[in-house]
């Protein structure tokens, strides 16, 4: 063999398997030849050779007699001190660090380091410092971490659930955000925060520049104060903008009656409404656009507000009405497209008062001449110039 790689004992097993018949049928001086060839190729020594070549089979057995320790426990006590100064690193990390990281440990007096550790260290294997630090994790008291689940107590208090599809009372609503960072999203941007109502598709959109909670909770407050009927869910998915404690406080003291909800991690279509309309309508607006001033943010609320009232009182949505199961496939059937305005103005979620107002808001919008408004105000905006770090 040419390959330098030395071979696996796997490999040697089947290579020798294939030689084990030629050697059988050759003649003495044949035989020392075949023996100074294998011994060559597959790097193992004479006897070792004869002793495979005349055994019964070549299978592989399990070791009856167990070796004896190859390392003493004074390298046992010497990983397990560099493994928790190292903050409990893998073996793979850990390795190649044992030498540098004992000499400094034993200037400060925590290891006693002789020679014959100190060349132990050097020469001992990843496999081998792997199984003891598997024996070690057993026995040894770790500093408590705040890990995913437990970094966001918030989140674990909230129920996990997926608002279903044919939810009938208005106020339930989904909630994301959609980020205006560009291709490269870094410093401080605009985010546009959107809530989608299940039952009714009414849609609010917000711009925050930024996900501090200050600017959440400007945002969720521009919502409400517009809203013609009141929240009696929010339901966003697991980003810690939304569960912390300052939201949550905000919501039991802004809404009452809310029920707090959140979608299964990794589960976007548990958020499937609001995320489509984050398609059609944040990003097939605005694209992959950076936006990243307080210009930006103003003028793109000015265009939701223009928005707000095209896509709630005259755009008409369906509605999905049945689901019809078979072993083939879902049949899904629709019902008669409606404005989110008419289906909110079919059931008891609004006051007579909000009634009337938004029907003489819808009476007197011309729709086309709206539309051509936000076209032309989302050219504007688009024309704004970038910060120098949105621009760079």
């Amino acid at each position: 063999m040419q390959d330098s790689t030395q071979m696996t004992i796997t490999e040697r097993r089947k290579y020798l398997s294939l030689m084990r018949a030629r050697y059988r049928l050759a003649d003495r001086a044949g035989r020392g030849r075949l023996l100074d060839e294998m011994q060559s190729v597959s790097g193992m020594h004479r006897k070792s050779l004869l002793r495979l070549l005349h055994a019964v089979d070549l299978a592989r057995r399990p070791r009856t007699k167990q070796r004896s320790k190859t390392y003493p426990v004074q390298v046992d006590d010497a990983i397990r001190l560099v493994w928790e100064s190292l903050d409990y690193i893998c073996a793979e990390r850990l390795t190649p660090a044992l030498v540098v990281t004992a000499q400094h440990l034993a200037q400060h007096g925590e290891l006693r380091l002789t020679d014959t550790l100190l060349e132990q260290l050097q020469r001992i294997s990843v496999a081998s410092v792997q199984r003891r630090l598997r024996r070690f994790s057993q026995d040894t008291p770790r500093l408590p971490r705040r890990g995913p689940e437990q970094a966001n107590r918030v989140a674990r208090a909230i129920p996990m659930r997926k608002i279903a599809w044919d939810e009938r009372e208005p106020g339930h609503f989904e909630v994301d955000l959609v980020h205006h960072g560009g291709s490269e999203p870094r410093g401080d941007f605009v985010y546009t925060l959107q809530l989608i109502d299940v039952a009714t598709g009414w849609s609010e959109r917000v711009a925050v520049l930024g996900r501090s909670q200050r600017a959440m909770e400007a945002g969720f407050r521009r919502v409400l104060a517009r809203l013609p009927f009141p929240v009696r869910e929010l339901h966003p998915d697991n980003g810690s903008e939304f569960l912390n404690d300052h939201l949550v406080r905000f919501w039991g003291e802004a809404i009452s009656g809310l029920s707090l909800t959140r979608s299964r991690p990794y589960h976007k279509n548990d958020n499937r409404f609001v995320e489509q309309k984050n398609a059609t309508l944040v990003r097939g607006y605005l694209g992959q656009a950076r936006l990243d001033t307080e210009a930006h943010s103003q003028a793109l609320n000015a265009l939701y507000d223009e928005m707000w009232l095209y896509y709630n009182l005259f755009q008409p949505v369906l509605r999905l009405c049945e689901k019809i199961h078979t072993a083939t496939r879902t049949i899904r059937h629709w019902d008669t497209a409606q404005t989110p305005l008419e289906r909110l103005l079919a059931t008891s979620a609004v006051s007579e008062q909000q009634r009337e107002r938004l029907k003489q808001v819808r009476q007197a919008i011309n729709p086309r001449q709206l539309r051509q408004t936000i076209y032309r105000h989302l050219e504007e905006l688009l024309d704004q110039p970038l910060t120098s770090l949105g621009a760079g």
